[in-house]
């Protein structure tokens, strides 16, 4: 029997149907990423924002719309339980973000025909299964590693918590275990993720661990590189810092999510209210040649232009190597949704493209200073018309820009060759290989 998996949402929910994937097919059965090729899909949900699961279920009606018998995983069955199947009565099996292991026992089920199955933990509590080998679906010389998973902090806006439980990492033995493995698959690039990757280590060793974790990880043999994402302000001390900057594979990248400068509205938003000029200038020093990659949530109820004018002129001076804007989405069962001076969708959208127009300038400007430098580029692959997809240690996958290169000598996915920068736009570098 054919089972499909279409996957939606963060790196962290890919690593989950990874999982399942290699579940079912240490069962024998026979995974494909075709839809139209399988008699049972499965649906790796996210329920992160409205837009994110507007997605979702639009994905699941039109897979059972296509007559095939759908199992919906991930944060969609957990945030809504009972409610979803009565909306889409079609959906035959339901497994939480917490049950990865269900997976067979519900797609055993549904094939004999059950119509109703459901494995939802009323409490969700993600412990990383350290027997499955997963079954890798990226294509690309790139490997996410969960290096923990859940969320100890209550983030305004947030809803994760609810929908993973509270933080667990995994060890440092199991971490390095799954590296090595990825290395002798001919991994190039191990990035490290978890809802907050920084806080690694505090249930498991009593502290953050991330440095440590860093220091074994940078021990392993073969040319790679390490790239954390997902660090949290707070968090970002000392040890960490001289750790990535010390240490050869781990790539001089740091994505530091900060969601806004006022301090008023950070307070609100439940997040660290402290002096964010302040922790860059450090990074910055501490660093040298640090990339900055950040993201900042406008239109949070109660956001006056005032306080948007301040967030505004923090990113005007600080000129941040990326960044990301996103429009506040109103969540239930988050603390904001029930709080006062919502702020219209208008003013949102005004707000966020103001910023994103301001970044796309520093964005560029910071490009045009590549231009005559070399840079080390991690080879991804080809345009149709002969150019090598490159990445640089400033570019992390899936988000960031790529650097095309033209090249006289053929050239390896996967392995790092020399790119003479020549030209730049916004995002993107053009070069050729030297």
């Amino acid at each position: 029997m054919k089972i499909a998996l279409l996957n939606h949402g963060c790196a962290k929910n890919l690593v989950d149907s990874e999982l399942m994937l290699g579940l079912l097919a240490e069962k024998g059965y026979e995974v494909t990423l075709d839809d139209s090729q399988a008699d049972i899909v499965v649906i790796n949900t996210c329920s992160f924002i409205h837009d994110a699961e507007k997605e979702s279920v639009q994905s699941i009606l039109q897979v059972a719309q296509g007559g095939k018998k759908v199992i919906v995983t991930g944060c969609l069955p957990q945030k809504y339980k009972g409610e979803l199947k009565k909306a889409i009565p079609e959906i035959a099996g339901m497994v939480g973000t917490s049950d990865i292991r269900e997976i067979v026992d519900v797609v055993e089920q549904v094939a004999k025909g059950k119509n109703n199955v459901n494995k939802v933990s009323e409490r969700p509590q993600y412990i990383y299964p350290e027997t499955i080998e997963r079954q890798q679906i990226t294509m690309g010389p790139s490997s996410y590693i969960k290096i923990a998973d859940g969320c100890n902090y209550h983030c305004g806006y947030c809803i994760i918590p609810q929908l993973r439980g509270e933080y667990h990492s995994r060890t440092i033995e199991n971490i390095v275990e799954e590296a090595k493995s990825l290395i002798e698959k001919g991994v190039s690039e191990l990035v490290l993720i978890a809802q907050d990757t920084t806080s690694y280590g505090i249930d498991l060793y009593g502290k953050n661990s991330l440095a440590k974790l860093l220091e074994e990880l940078n021990k392993i043999d073969g040319e790679f590189w390490i790239r954390i994402m997902y660090a949290y302000p707070s968090q970002m001390n000392d040890e960490l810092l001289d750790a990535i900057a010390k240490l050869d594979k781990v790539v001089k990248y740091i994505d530091l999510p900060l969601q806004h400068y006022d301090k008023e509205i950070l307070k609100a938003m439940r997040r660290p209210a402290f002096d964010y000029d302040e922790l860059i200038a450090k990074i910055r020093t501490k660093i040298p040649d640090v990339t900055i990659r950040t993201a900042f949530i406008v239109g949070y109820p109660g956001e006056t232009d005032e306080q948007f004018n301040a967030l505004y002129e923090f990113v005007k001076r600080t000129r941040f190597d990326k960044m990301g804007v996103f429009e506040y989405s109103r969540e239930k069962n988050t603390t904001s949704y029930s709080m006062q001076d919502q702020v219209p969708a208008k003013i949102k959208r005004q707000r966020r493209k103001k910023l994103m127009t301001l970044q796309q300038k520093i964005s560029k400007e910071i490009n045009e200073n590549f231009i005559g430098k070399t840079l080390n580029c991690l080879v991804e692959g080809f345009t149709d018309d002969g150019l090598v997809i490159l990445r640089s240690q400033h570019d992390a996958p899936e988000i960031d820009g790529m650097v095309y290169a033209s090249a006289e000598k053929s050239v390896i996915p996967g392995d790092f060759e020399n790119v003479l920068i020549e030209n730049s736009d916004e995002y993107d570098l053009f070069g050729r290989v030297v």
